[in-house]
């Protein structure tokens, strides 16, 4: 009798608690329902009152959007509203399709707005706009005092459409005058791919679009059946795009029914794990990843599991370190939400997410530090946090960019020196042959001057800081004669900085005119010339420290 009561109050009191926990989770369902409904009803209210009483009228789709971009904003950074009028920049990104005239836009110091480089093949380097081209009219539309994204969108229509555009080229008086029909534009996913040395294929991936997959597939049987022996794909740059593409792209190297992505979120659906569906195409050759900070998503998708599978060696700099995953929803009146869903884990089951939005001080959110990562390992027993992006088996230190040669790479001065080299060179060597001349490089030397050109020095910045910090102290005055003298020597001499970076100016130089005569593809294997994380690759591929790496 004494053991039956024993199980009679055990079992009594695991009903009791049952049921004050189903209470408990029914009570904080709802309070968060009469939260949101709370917060839901004062919002609408707050907006009639504003509506009715406020002493402007209001613009109810700018002022509504203002406050959804905003909540929106305190979540993270990749979730957003489209509405209907946006849906093309959405469909852009997952398919990298847009109808127009393919050509990058930008604006000039002048307010105006010019052709900064026309795609290969589209319809504005076929009808013959030309970089530095300024655009005047649309039909019959004057854009002076247009933004870029304005005029990027009256560019952008329905394929098949056509439209007048008029534009000043440099060094002419008169205007001239294309028709242009837009057509479907697809942005390339291999902007190039070649052969990098005799036994080295290259493969530049610059976006996870639809069936880009297919496209390097395609230029991996290409590159091998003109020899190569090892690979580099090059990740660099390459923000992401389709999950389902990356885990294709790894399926081409490792074994039919291997888990890749585990995606784990607040709901079911949102969990999902991705298998390798097909037999792979090669499973043997040397493989490089290339990578750097602004590798991301799929990037980091793919360059991690091959990582983690020691599939290949990964080069460069550490990843951005973005591990969440988005979904679209369709909402009312043709609008879609982008919005984080879950998080994606690779094959040893680590999340590379290097900010944890939900944790923020003042507003801010901050990267897990390293000491606070977890270690995971790869299938063959090498050590790999999570955390912050992924840490390549080979870590690149890059000399960081001179401050002249970036201002310098994005004036308009360099711009128009590139249209007055173009203007008097009707074609130019074949790309491995071209080069600089001094000649060219003093040329630019004497338009910068004549320009006016000016870089933001930060020598002479951190030193006006510290005058202001010294006067605030009371110690300035004691030491004025030392900062006027530290201020001589960091005078502005444009003729000092040219000759010191000589070689990094003329790089940016020939990439300039390289573009101009061999669009995108020319300026990629230009920059490849002196590349440091593809020389490391080649070097690596072609030695026992590969096998080294993946079997430590």
């Amino acid at each position: 009798m004494k053991r039956f009561l024993s199980i009679l109050v055990i079992l009594t009191l695991h009903c009791s608690l049952m049921v004050l926990t189903a209470a408990a989770q029914k009570e904080k369902k709802n309070n968060h329902s009469f939260t949101v409904a709370k917060n839901l009803d004062v919002f609408n209210s707050l907006y009639r009152d504003l509506d009715i009483m406020y002493v402007d009228t209001l613009d109810a789709d700018e002022l509504v959007k203002v406050g959804i971009d905003a909540m929106l904003h305190s979540l993270d950074p990749y979730t957003e509203y489209y509405p209907e009028e946006d849906m093309g920049e959405l469909k852009m990104m997952t398919t990298g399709k847009y109808g127009g005239m393919g050509s990058i836009i930008r604006m000039r110091k002048d307010s105006t707005v010019i052709i900064a480089e026309p795609y290969a093949d589209m319809p504005a380097a076929m009808v013959g706009l030309k970089v530095g081209d300024v655009l005047k009219k649309i039909d019959d539309t004057e854009l002076k005092g247009l933004k870029v994204d304005e005029v990027s969108n009256m560019l952008r229509g329905e394929p098949g459409t056509t439209f007048v555009l008029t534009v000043q080229r440099p060094g002419e008086k008169k205007e001239r005058k294309f028709s242009i029909t837009r057509r479907n534009i697809k942005l390339p996913s291999i902007p190039w791919s070649g052969m990098v040395s005799d036994k080295v294929g290259y493969i530049n991936l610059s976006q996870f679009t639809e069936d880009c997959s297919v496209d390097l597939r395609k230029a991996f049987i290409s590159l091998k059946d003109k020899g190569a022996e090892s690979f580099v794909i090059d990740l660099r740059g390459n923000g992401g795009g389709l999950l389902s593409e990356a885990v294709n792209i790894v399926n081409l190297f490792v074994k039919k029914g291997l888990t890749i992505v585990e995606t784990k979120g607040k709901i079911k659906a949102a969990n999902t794990t991705y298998k390798t569906q097909s037999e792979p195409l090669d499973t043997l050759i040397r493989l490089a990843v290339l990578v750097n900070g602004t590798s991301a998503s799929a990037s980091e998708i793919l360059s991690g599991s091959l990582q983690d599978l020691d599939r290949a060696v990964v080069i460069g700099t550490r990843t951005y370190g973005k591990g969440l995953v988005q979904s679209s929803r369709e909402l009312p009146y043709n609008g879609s939400l982008k919005l984080t869903t879950s998080k994606y884990y690779i094959p040893s089951g680590r999340c590379i997410q290097a900010i944890d939005y939900k944790l923020k001080r003042d507003g801010k959110t901050s990267k897990v530090p390293d000491s606070l990562t977890n270690v995971f390992h790869t299938i063959g027993g090498r050590e790999v946090r999570d955390g912050g992006g992924i840490k390549p088996d080979i870590e690149i230190k890059h000399d960081t960019m001179a401050n002249v040669v970036y201002y310098l790479s994005n004036d308009d001065v360099l711009t128009d020196w590139g249209t007055k080299y173009e203007q008097s060179h009707a074609t130019i060597a074949p790309i491995e042959e071209f080069v600089i001349t001094d000649a060219d490089f003093e040329d630019l030397r004497a338009m910068a001057k004549e320009s006016g050109f000016k870089y933001d020095r930060l020598s002479e910045n951190r030193l006006k800081d510290l005058r202001k910090v010294a006067e605030f102290e009371g110690y300035y005055e004691d030491a004025k004669e030392e900062f006027d003298a530290l201020e001589k020597k960091l005078e502005h001499n444009l003729d000092r900085e040219f000759d010191r970076f000589k070689k990094d100016i003329k790089e940016v130089m020939a990439q300039e005119v390289v573009k101009r005569y061999y669009y995108q593809s020319g300026q990629l294997q230009e920059a490849l010339k002196a590349d440091e994380d593809l020389l490391k690759a080649i070097e690596v591929l072609g030695s026992d420290e590969y096998d080294q790496i993946l079997k430590k």
